[in-house]
Protein backbone atom coordinates (compact mmCIF):
# COMPACT_ATOMS: atom_id res chain seq x y z
CA UNK A 1 0.00 0.00 0.00
CA UNK A 2 1.11 3.19 -0.78
CA UNK A 3 2.05 6.23 1.91
CA UNK A 4 0.95 9.77 0.91
CA UNK A 5 3.25 12.19 0.32
CA UNK A 6 4.90 13.81 2.56
CA UNK A 7 7.20 17.15 1.85
CA UNK A 8 10.76 17.86 2.97
CA UNK A 9 11.62 21.19 4.49
CA UNK A 10 14.81 22.96 3.08
CA UNK A 11 18.00 22.63 5.61
CA UNK A 12 20.67 24.71 3.76
CA UNK A 13 19.97 26.89 0.83
CA UNK A 14 23.65 26.08 -1.29
CA UNK A 15 22.00 26.76 -4.39
CA UNK A 16 24.36 24.28 -6.35
CA UNK A 17 24.22 23.79 -9.77
CA UNK A 18 24.54 19.74 -9.21
CA UNK A 19 24.62 18.86 -5.34
CA UNK A 20 25.01 15.27 -4.60
CA UNK A 21 26.62 12.37 -2.90
CA UNK A 22 25.02 13.27 0.33
CA UNK A 23 26.34 11.16 3.10
CA UNK A 24 26.37 10.82 7.04
CA UNK A 25 29.05 10.54 8.63
CA UNK A 26 27.50 8.58 12.29
CA UNK A 27 31.08 9.69 14.12
CA UNK A 28 31.11 13.28 13.69
CA UNK A 29 27.36 13.96 13.29
CA UNK A 30 28.03 15.90 10.44
CA UNK A 31 26.42 15.64 6.68
CA UNK A 32 28.58 15.60 3.88
CA UNK A 33 27.96 16.76 0.12
CA UNK A 34 29.36 17.94 -3.19
CA UNK A 35 28.14 20.39 -6.02
CA UNK A 36 29.77 18.72 -9.02
CA UNK A 37 29.44 21.26 -11.26
CA UNK A 38 31.17 23.72 -8.34
CA UNK A 39 34.07 21.18 -7.94
CA UNK A 40 33.28 21.81 -4.09
CA UNK A 41 33.17 19.39 -0.93
CA UNK A 42 30.45 20.14 1.54
CA UNK A 43 30.25 19.55 5.29
CA UNK A 44 27.67 20.62 7.49
CA UNK A 45 26.81 20.08 11.89
CA UNK A 46 23.18 20.30 12.64
CA UNK A 47 23.95 20.52 15.86
CA UNK A 48 26.13 23.73 15.85
CA UNK A 49 24.50 24.73 12.42
CA UNK A 50 27.79 25.11 11.40
CA UNK A 51 28.84 24.98 7.11
CA UNK A 52 32.18 24.61 5.61
CA UNK A 53 33.62 23.98 1.99
CA UNK A 54 36.38 22.84 0.19
CA UNK A 55 37.43 23.45 -3.35
CA UNK A 56 38.52 20.17 -5.10
CA UNK A 57 40.61 20.35 -8.17
CA UNK A 58 38.17 19.11 -10.24
CA UNK A 59 34.86 17.75 -10.29
CA UNK A 60 33.35 15.65 -7.23
CA UNK A 61 31.55 13.24 -8.11
CA UNK A 62 30.78 10.73 -5.26
CA UNK A 63 32.73 10.40 -2.16
CA UNK A 64 33.28 7.10 0.84
CA UNK A 65 34.21 8.10 4.57
CA UNK A 66 36.87 5.91 5.69
CA UNK A 67 38.12 4.70 8.86
CA UNK A 68 40.36 7.33 9.56
CA UNK A 69 37.51 10.82 10.16
CA UNK A 70 40.25 12.82 8.57
CA UNK A 71 39.99 11.53 5.83
CA UNK A 72 37.80 10.67 2.56
CA UNK A 73 38.06 8.55 -0.04
CA UNK A 74 37.37 10.61 -3.40
CA UNK A 75 35.70 9.92 -7.01
CA UNK A 76 36.74 12.66 -8.69
CA UNK A 77 36.40 13.23 -12.59
CA UNK A 78 39.26 11.62 -13.56
CA UNK A 79 40.53 9.81 -10.75
CA UNK A 80 40.46 8.61 -7.03
CA UNK A 81 42.36 10.22 -4.35
CA UNK A 82 42.17 10.58 -0.54
CA UNK A 83 41.48 14.02 0.86
CA UNK A 84 42.53 14.83 4.19
CA UNK A 85 40.67 17.40 6.07
CA UNK A 86 43.20 18.64 8.18
CA UNK A 87 45.88 19.51 5.50
CA UNK A 88 43.48 19.85 2.63
CA UNK A 89 45.74 17.90 0.38
CA UNK A 90 44.24 15.31 -2.31
CA UNK A 91 46.61 12.74 -3.47
CA UNK A 92 45.99 10.33 -6.52
CA UNK A 93 45.17 6.33 -5.96
CA UNK A 94 44.54 6.02 -9.46
CA UNK A 95 43.00 7.01 -12.82
CA UNK A 96 39.80 6.21 -13.96
CA UNK A 97 38.84 5.77 -17.84
CA UNK A 98 42.10 8.13 -18.83
CA UNK A 99 41.08 6.70 -22.58
CA UNK A 100 37.77 7.91 -22.42
CA UNK A 101 38.70 11.94 -21.74
CA UNK A 102 34.68 12.38 -22.50
CA UNK A 103 33.75 9.81 -18.95
CA UNK A 104 33.86 10.71 -15.06
CA UNK A 105 33.22 9.46 -12.05
CA UNK A 106 29.65 9.93 -10.90
CA UNK A 107 28.12 7.28 -8.53
CA UNK A 108 29.40 5.34 -5.72
CA UNK A 109 28.79 3.78 -2.68
CA UNK A 110 30.71 1.15 0.05
CA UNK A 111 29.59 -2.85 0.10
CA UNK A 112 28.43 -4.13 2.98
CA UNK A 113 32.79 -5.55 2.76
CA UNK A 114 34.25 -1.77 2.87
CA UNK A 115 34.94 -1.71 -1.19
CA UNK A 116 34.27 1.35 -3.01
CA UNK A 117 31.58 0.68 -5.70
CA UNK A 118 31.39 3.48 -8.45
CA UNK A 119 30.28 4.07 -11.73
CA UNK A 120 31.38 6.72 -14.34
CA UNK A 121 28.70 8.87 -16.63
CA UNK A 122 29.34 9.92 -20.30
CA UNK A 123 29.30 13.16 -20.31
CA UNK A 124 29.76 13.26 -24.61
CA UNK A 125 27.05 15.47 -26.36
CA UNK A 126 25.92 11.57 -27.56
CA UNK A 127 25.24 10.10 -24.29
CA UNK A 128 25.85 6.71 -25.51
CA UNK A 129 26.13 3.50 -23.15
CA UNK A 130 30.30 3.69 -22.54
CA UNK A 131 30.39 4.26 -18.82
CA UNK A 132 30.94 1.03 -16.70
CA UNK A 133 31.21 0.34 -12.89
CA UNK A 134 34.17 -0.67 -10.85
CA UNK A 135 35.16 -1.56 -7.63
CA UNK A 136 38.25 0.12 -5.48
CA UNK A 137 39.29 -3.26 -3.61
CA UNK A 138 40.68 -2.57 -0.06
CA UNK A 139 44.28 -3.23 -1.48
CA UNK A 140 43.66 -0.31 -3.75
CA UNK A 141 43.31 -2.62 -7.17
CA UNK A 142 40.80 -1.22 -9.07
CA UNK A 143 38.55 -3.61 -10.89
CA UNK A 144 35.59 -3.28 -14.05
CA UNK A 145 32.29 -5.09 -12.81
CA UNK A 146 30.95 -7.35 -15.51
CA UNK A 147 27.66 -5.06 -15.69
CA UNK A 148 26.33 -3.95 -19.07
CA UNK A 149 27.59 -0.10 -20.20
CA UNK A 150 25.68 2.19 -19.18
CA UNK A 151 25.45 6.44 -20.22
CA UNK A 152 24.53 7.54 -16.40
CA UNK A 153 25.48 5.09 -13.64
CA UNK A 154 23.53 5.67 -10.70
CA UNK A 155 21.66 4.44 -7.68
CA UNK A 156 24.58 2.23 -6.49
CA UNK A 157 23.59 0.55 -2.80
CA UNK A 158 23.54 -2.58 -1.32
CA UNK A 159 20.73 -4.90 0.44
CA UNK A 160 21.11 -5.20 4.45
CA UNK A 161 23.43 -8.36 3.88
CA UNK A 162 25.01 -7.18 1.06
CA UNK A 163 24.02 -10.20 -1.27
CA UNK A 164 22.21 -7.66 -3.65
CA UNK A 165 23.49 -4.93 -5.69
CA UNK A 166 20.83 -2.41 -6.84
CA UNK A 167 22.34 -0.16 -9.89
CA UNK A 168 20.42 2.05 -12.61
CA UNK A 169 21.07 3.54 -15.93
CA UNK A 170 19.33 7.06 -15.57
CA UNK A 171 18.34 7.37 -19.09
CA UNK A 172 16.57 3.71 -19.30
CA UNK A 173 14.24 5.19 -16.90
CA UNK A 174 14.30 1.69 -14.52
CA UNK A 175 16.23 0.48 -11.70
CA UNK A 176 18.42 -2.76 -11.95
CA UNK A 177 19.70 -5.15 -9.20
CA UNK A 178 22.25 -8.59 -9.44
CA UNK A 179 23.24 -10.96 -6.97
CA UNK A 180 26.12 -9.56 -5.67
CA UNK A 181 28.42 -12.47 -3.68
CA UNK A 182 30.37 -10.17 -0.90
CA UNK A 183 33.28 -12.41 -0.13
CA UNK A 184 34.16 -13.05 -3.86
CA UNK A 185 32.82 -9.97 -5.49
CA UNK A 186 31.14 -11.24 -8.55
CA UNK A 187 27.83 -10.26 -9.83
CA UNK A 188 25.32 -12.78 -11.25
CA UNK A 189 21.07 -12.84 -12.26
CA UNK A 190 20.79 -9.42 -13.53
CA UNK A 191 17.38 -8.15 -13.74
CA UNK A 192 14.92 -5.67 -13.66
CA UNK A 193 13.97 -3.98 -9.97
CA UNK A 194 11.70 -1.27 -10.39
CA UNK A 195 10.43 0.21 -13.89
CA UNK A 196 9.97 4.11 -13.73
CA UNK A 197 8.63 4.21 -17.28
CA UNK A 198 5.09 5.63 -16.33
CA UNK A 199 6.36 8.18 -13.57
CA UNK A 200 7.34 11.59 -13.79
CA UNK A 201 11.22 11.48 -13.00
CA UNK A 202 14.54 9.82 -13.66
CA UNK A 203 16.33 7.34 -11.08
CA UNK A 204 18.93 9.29 -9.44
CA UNK A 205 20.72 8.30 -6.13
CA UNK A 206 19.96 5.87 -3.79
CA UNK A 207 19.78 4.53 -0.13
CA UNK A 208 18.70 1.53 1.36
CA UNK A 209 17.37 1.59 4.73
CA UNK A 210 17.33 -1.13 7.68
CA UNK A 211 14.13 -2.89 6.22
CA UNK A 212 16.07 -3.07 2.96
CA UNK A 213 13.82 -0.66 1.25
CA UNK A 214 15.29 1.39 -1.54
CA UNK A 215 14.95 5.22 -1.42
CA UNK A 216 15.40 6.85 -4.95
CA UNK A 217 15.42 10.13 -5.98
CA UNK A 218 13.55 10.66 -8.91
CA UNK A 219 15.56 13.91 -10.94
CA UNK A 220 12.97 15.87 -12.64
CA UNK A 221 10.27 14.46 -10.46
CA UNK A 222 10.10 16.78 -7.57
CA UNK A 223 10.04 13.92 -5.40
CA UNK A 224 11.56 10.59 -3.40
CA UNK A 225 9.74 7.45 -3.43
CA UNK A 226 10.49 4.20 -1.25
CA UNK A 227 10.56 0.98 -3.15
CA UNK A 228 9.82 -2.12 -1.36
CA UNK A 229 12.03 -5.43 -1.86
CA UNK A 230 9.72 -6.25 -4.44
CA UNK A 231 10.09 -3.14 -6.49
CA UNK A 232 6.43 -1.46 -5.60
CA UNK A 233 6.27 1.93 -4.33
CA UNK A 234 5.73 2.09 -0.95
CA UNK A 235 5.51 5.39 -0.36
CA UNK A 236 6.71 9.32 -1.56
CA UNK A 237 8.34 12.08 -0.02
CA UNK A 238 7.75 15.72 -2.26
CA UNK A 239 10.20 17.82 -2.91
CA UNK A 240 9.88 21.60 -3.44
CA UNK A 241 12.28 21.05 -5.96
CA UNK A 242 12.57 19.52 -9.87
CA UNK A 243 15.58 17.89 -9.59
CA UNK A 244 16.06 15.75 -6.60
CA UNK A 245 19.75 13.94 -6.86
CA UNK A 246 20.40 11.83 -3.76
CA UNK A 247 19.48 10.46 -0.79
CA UNK A 248 20.92 9.77 2.62
CA UNK A 249 19.84 8.81 6.52
CA UNK A 250 20.80 10.78 8.95
CA UNK A 251 20.41 12.46 12.89
CA UNK A 252 21.52 10.61 15.91
CA UNK A 253 19.42 8.18 15.00
CA UNK A 254 19.17 8.00 11.35
CA UNK A 255 15.89 8.42 10.87
CA UNK A 256 16.18 11.68 9.07
CA UNK A 257 15.88 11.52 5.05
CA UNK A 258 18.51 14.26 3.38
CA UNK A 259 17.90 15.03 0.26
CA UNK A 260 20.52 16.92 -2.29
CA UNK A 261 19.29 18.59 -5.42
CA UNK A 262 20.57 20.26 -8.11
CA UNK A 263 19.69 23.75 -10.29
CA UNK A 264 21.87 22.44 -13.58
CA UNK A 265 20.24 23.09 -16.90
CA UNK A 266 16.88 25.32 -15.46
CA UNK A 267 16.31 28.34 -17.31
CA UNK A 268 15.07 31.75 -15.28
CA UNK A 269 11.49 31.12 -15.67
CA UNK A 270 12.18 27.75 -13.42
CA UNK A 271 14.66 29.57 -10.85
CA UNK A 272 12.27 31.96 -10.19
CA UNK A 273 10.02 29.59 -9.33
CA UNK A 274 11.84 27.40 -7.20
CA UNK A 275 14.44 29.64 -6.04
CA UNK A 276 15.54 26.74 -2.75
CA UNK A 277 16.57 24.70 -6.21
CA UNK A 278 20.24 23.61 -5.73
CA UNK A 279 19.52 23.17 -2.09
CA UNK A 280 19.77 20.54 0.78
CA UNK A 281 16.17 19.23 2.25
CA UNK A 282 15.46 16.85 4.92
CA UNK A 283 12.60 15.04 6.17
CA UNK A 284 12.11 13.89 9.42
CA UNK A 285 10.92 9.95 9.41
CA UNK A 286 8.55 8.65 11.87
CA UNK A 287 8.74 4.76 11.36
CA UNK A 288 12.09 4.30 9.43
CA UNK A 289 15.84 4.14 10.09
CA UNK A 290 18.36 4.17 7.72
CA UNK A 291 22.19 2.40 8.66
CA UNK A 292 25.10 3.39 9.06
CA UNK A 293 27.28 4.20 6.03
CA UNK A 294 29.62 1.44 5.43
CA UNK A 295 33.18 3.00 5.61
CA UNK A 296 35.95 2.48 2.77
CA UNK A 297 38.68 -0.36 4.20
CA UNK A 298 41.41 0.51 2.24
CA UNK A 299 44.05 2.81 4.02
CA UNK A 300 46.92 4.76 1.82
CA UNK A 301 50.10 2.69 0.69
Amino acid sequence: MTTAAATASLVFDGKHQLGEGVLWCRRTQCLLWTDILGATLWRHHPATATTQSWPMPERLGTFALTNDDDRLLLGLASQLAWFDFSSHVVTPICAVEAELPHTRVNDGRCDRAGRFVFGTKNDAADMAACSSFYRLNTDLTLERLALPPVAISNSICFSPDGSIMYYCDTLSKKIDCCDYNTGAGTVGNLRLFADLSAQPGYPDGSAIDSEGYLWNAQWGGHRVVRFAPDGSIERMVGVPVAQPSCVAFGGENLDILYITTARESMSAAALLAEPAAGGVFSHQLADVHGLPEVRFGGVPG
